[in-house]
């Protein structure tokens, strides 16, 4: 297929009633023409039109599997996995996650890129091109299937011009992700910051869907988060909403990457994790992980501590409960700020389940003002370390399937 032919497929879908129609296949699929009419309330020759049209363009496929009452078995219809692809990237500031998926969001293709020590503008730009390059290398999908790429960036992301403004963990700015990736593939890019990403992977194919308002909460080597109200990302007037890791819990604590004092993510992040059990482990306090390092405590890790704590080891687990509840501190003020109807937790952090949920949900109950609030669910990500990857890829899905003249899916 060539780029004009492919252009004309994206053209194809984006006004109102293709898209009505394609995101009924998208959710409900597979799914009869009949079926489609009732929920879109087109008439059936609309939609028989319509779909005639995707049909031609290889959009959507038909499978006959439907069960009829008596005479011919009716056709049903899902999207063509083989058609479009999309290239997703989570960029952390420990390393690149890259994943290529169908339309439908199935992985195809993981890697995964580690950043060096001391990362430039140049080198992470170079980094990330050698990751899209790795992809389409090592996969024989044609390249001219392929959408786009979404790409999830940590800290202040401009997203109308496709930039990082500020990457706090990398101490980098003004990193110019867009221009370069659309002049070195020539695809739609789009970034977003990591947190905001995820939640709009959650409302896509996650534990958000078909929730109208939630809070995503990305705890890793950093701490953001992602707003949806009324089914739509939320950003703020200047593009620092979710930015949760760096709301201040103790004005006396210890200094963030930031600058500020006392920020959350210096108490609940991985590294914060980290430095503190090696802290205690310095004032002698014993722990499983003096014979696992061999007393090395710069072999301290997250999973590490983790797999100690599942096996018993008192101060992993002081270690984990306290994160938790310090997470519960600063989700009890989300839930007094925006009154989600659900919280979703995912990042690296995330994976100690338990060991980290139970205290978070502990003191949300403990904090929150009124019964209703304290009840507010509190689940994991359905995607776990993939979640920022994840939502990188729902946003170049959320350009492909959303018509222009319909009310955007981002709200400002």
């Amino acid at each position: 297929m060539g780029k004009d032919l492919l252009r004309g497929s994206f053209k194809l879908m984006k006004s109102i009633n293709r898209s009505l129609i394609l995101n009924i296949i998208r959710e409900k699929g597979p799914i009869s023409r009949a079926d489609i009419a009732k929920l879109t309330k087109l008439t059936p020759p609309t939609v028989s039109s319509f779909v005639k049209e995707l049909l031609e363009a290889e959009i959507v496929i038909e499978r006959n599997l439907g069960e009829s009452s008596g005479g011919r078995k009716p056709t049903l219809l899902t999207l063509s996995e083989d058609m479009f692809h999309v290239i997703g990237m989570d960029v952390g500031s420990q390393n690149i996650k890259t994943i290529l998926t169908s339309i439908t969001g199935k992985v195809i293709k993981k890697s995964i890129v580690p950043l060096p020590a001391q990362t430039t503008n140049e080198t992470l730009l170079s980094l990330m091109i050698d990751s899209v390059s790795g992809i389409l290398d090592h996969t024989k999908i044609d390249e001219e299937k392929i959408v786009g790429i979404g790409v999830g960036m940590h800290g202040i992301v401009d997203v109308e011009e496709g930039s990082s403004v500020f990457a706090p963990n990398l101490n980098l700015q003004d990193i110019p992700i867009k221009r370069v990736l659309e002049e070195r593939f020539n695809m739609m890019v789009k970034v977003e910051n990591d947190g905001r990403a995820m939640s709009l992977g959650e409302l896509w194919f996650g534990n958000g869907a078909g929730i109208d308002s939630f809070v995503c909460i990305n705890v890793g080597r950093g701490i953001g988060a992602g707003i949806i109200i009324n089914g739509k990302l939320y950003h703020g007037s200047h593009f620092i909403s979710g930015e949760i890791g760096h709301m201040i819990i103790d004005i006396d604590g210890p200094q963030c990457t930031c600058g500020n004092y006392g920020c959350l993510q210096t108490f609940a992040s991985g590294p914060s994790i980290v430095e503190w059990v090696k802290k205690e482990m310095r004032l002698g306090h014993s722990s499983l992980l003096t014979t696992l390092t061999k007393g090395d405590l710069e072999k301290v890790t997250g999973e590490l501590i983790y797999s100690s704590a599942l096996e018993g080891d008192t101060l992993c687990k002081t270690a984990l409960q306290q994160a938790g509840r310090y997470l519960g501190v600063g989700i009890t003020n989300v839930i007094h700020t925006v009154n989600p109807r659900r919280i979703i937790i995912g990042g690296g952090v995330s994976n100690a389940g338990d060991l980290i949920m139970d205290n978070i949900i502990q003191t949300v109950n403990q904090r929150a003002l009124t019964n209703p609030a304290k009840q507010t669910e509190i689940i994991l990500s359905k995607f776990g370390d993939d979640a920022t990857a994840m939502g990188a890829v729902a946003l170049i899905l959320a350009e492909l399937f959303t018509s222009r003249n319909t009310e955007s899916a981002v709200a400002h």
